[in-house]
């Protein structure tokens, strides 16, 4: 005959059993977001798999002042971003137009010289494919201290693509709205961000032509400031590449470069500042010159009995190599 369990022995297998239900249920739960530590970088780049931001250990920009015939968009989007960093109203912002003539080279270049001054500002980058998942970046950036430039490169919709919604309640129009300390800033080739075929196929086969292109055309109204960036002319053209040749010291005539620039664009069929790089690059090449590189210091070895005496700072086999550094460093070398 079967002895009655006893209460203690019901109670610890009802724990049991909650237990694995627990463990189950935890494993079947979307991950918490994680949230990062924004000091570690300038910017990052949303996983929406994971949701979190993965931190950038060096961003591939391009500087300021190699930016050519783009000026007046230039001029617009620093004023407006220096706006945001000072906690003032800006606009979110739609960088449309030819490709390859600096849309993202200037969002990413705004971003350092602000950040330069300010300190306080991010830069965020979030995929196309990504963009439904934008609602959950926002809550995660909400109440951070610091202030962000949420920046989608290539921003387009085609097809049965329904997540432009989730950006446009994100920009304006949702119950929360966009958070005081983001901004947003897309480049595109298409000033609506769709295709003309597929508005002309909405407006021929909808009950109301009107209203169906409005639904999705309204989608690019929402940036406030719209920056077009068009075809450069061969001034223009010659005037990026002298400018990446005089910044990398290349050696070359003028009448050769002119020659050879204006070849090479004539091969690719197009003029734009991506040309004009690849065009110095291939130069670069030829002529043996390293682009990025940093010049070796060709200041006279300090002897060691002039170096402070730290330990730390004398060890190693950059000793006897000329550094920019307090103390006698300074006063005996100098690295132009």
């Amino acid at each position: 005959m079967n002895r009655p369990a006893s209460s203690d022995t019901i109670l610890g297998m009802l724990a049991d059993a909650l237990s694995r239900m627990a463990a189950a249920v935890d494993r079947w739960a979307p991950p918490a977001v994680e949230v990062p530590d924004f000091a570690v970088a300038e910017a990052f780049v949303w996983n929406a798999a994971q949701k979190r931001l993965d931190p950038v250990p060096k961003v591939n920009r391009v500087e300021m002042m190699l930016l050519k015939g783009i000026d007046r968009m230039r001029d617009t989007l620093v004023e407006n971003t220096e706006r945001f960093a000072k906690g003032l109203p800006a606009n979110n912002a739609l960088l449309w137009g030819a490709r390859g003539m600096g849309k993202s080279s200037l969002v990413k270049a705004v971003h350092a010289s602000i950040n330069a001054q300010t300190k306080n500002l991010k830069l965020i980058e979030i995929h196309r494919e990504d963009i439904e998942s934008l609602p959950i970046l926002m809550n995660l950036l909400r109440g951070a201290k610091d202030r962000f430039i949420v920046f989608c490169d290539d921003l387009s919709f085609d097809g049965d693509d329904t997540s432009y919604k989730s950006l446009k309640a994100v920009l304006d129009g949702g119950i929360e709205g966009r958070p005081d300390n983001v901004i947003l800033y897309a480049t595109s080739n298409r000033r609506h961000l769709l295709a003309r075929e597929m508005v002309e196929n909405e407006r021929s086969t909808a009950i109301n032509p009107g209203e169906a292109v409005e639904e999705k055309v309204s989608l690019s109204d929402r940036f406030g400031l719209w920056l077009g960036f068009h075809r450069c002319s061969q001034d223009e053209f010659l005037a990026m590449v002298n400018g990446y040749i005089a910044h990398f010291k290349i050696p070359v005539e003028a009448e050769q470069l002119r020659r050879e620039a204006l070849e090479w664009a004539t091969t690719r069929g197009s003029r734009s500042g991506r040309v004009a790089w690849q065009f110095v690059q291939d130069l670069a090449g030829r002529k043996g010159v390293m682009l990025g590189m940093t010049r070796r210091c060709k200041c006279p070895p300090i002897a060691k009995s002039c170096l402070p005496k730290h330990p730390r700072e004398n060890s190693g086999p950059n000793t006897s190599r000329c550094r920019k550094v307090r103390c006698l460093r300074r006063k005996m070398a100098r690295c132009s």
